[in-house]
């Protein structure tokens, strides 16, 4: 590859994160807003589809610039699913954007200190994306949105992949199946760049095109032994992105 084409495609990367930006920013500008006027519930529906409209868009607007290249429809099929765990593997920072994407009624467990993010907050809240502290009102508030029809996104390795093929899974993505008896559909995230992952700074380029895939895996129902069963679908997931 030229020195020219890469500097040109270095100078698209960074206007896409500016793109992206932009309209986080403006959304959340806008949920500011709206907050005040939304019932709960309307203000589940217009926030959960418009987070997924953002991403999309954005993703559509990188594959236009021939700077990833992304296989992702298969995702489609869950929409018309009503309480459902989405279990993905997570080897990049991108994954949770992803996945929204193709699920407009999915919400994500977020850190508390990103309820605060003038990028994020105020579109989560709109949204009732779910805090992760305290560790029970968390569970709770999981438990009562699949118990509603909702749709939870789950990353039961916690953090980002360091130990390839998946990090071990930590405790209650099996027990909060169990608690709201809903199924979990696994999800397996492939790529063949390490770009944002762990340990990638944000504005470091990957080579270009990113190349990302999703894919829909096994779907578990919930168990009384919700321990075991959290261990047969890491073994799952281990064995599949093994292959």
């Amino acid at each position: 590859m030229s020195l020219l084409r890469r500097l040109y495609q270095s100078a698209l990367f960074y206007v896409l994160l500016l793109h992206l930006g932009a309209m986080s920013l403006t959304w959340n500008l806008v949920c500011v807003a709206l907050y005040p006027f939304l019932s709960r519930q309307q203000g589940v529906v217009v926030g959960r589809a418009a987070i997924s409209s953002v991403y999309r868009g954005f993703w559509a607007f990188a594959q236009w610039l021939g700077l990833m290249r992304i296989d992702y429809t298969a995702l489609d099929a869950l929409d018309r699913d009503g309480g459902l765990i989405i279990a993905a593997n997570h080897p990049s920072m991108l994954d949770a954007l992803l996945v929204i994407a193709r699920v407009p009624r999915g919400i994500c467990i977020m850190r508390a200190s990103l309820m605060r993010n003038p990028f994020l907050g105020a579109g989560a809240r709109l949204a009732r994306y779910i805090r992760n502290d305290p560790p029970r009102g968390m569970i709770r508030s999981c438990v009562a949105n699949l118990k509603e029809g909702g749709q939870l996104v789950l990353f039961p390795e916690g953090t980002r992949t360091i130990r390839s093929p998946i990090n071990p899974f930590r405790p209650g993505l099996t027990l909060i199946a169990q608690m709201a008896q809903v199924p979990i559909q696994t999800v397996l995230i492939e790529s063949e760049s390490n770009y944002l992952g762990k340990g990638w700074p944000i504005l470091r380029t990957p080579q270009f095109p990113v190349v990302v895939k999703l894919r829909l895996g096994r779907r578990f129902a919930p168990e009384a032994d919700h321990q075991g069963l959290l261990k047969r679908i890491e073994g799952y997931f281990a064995e599949e992105l093994s292959l």
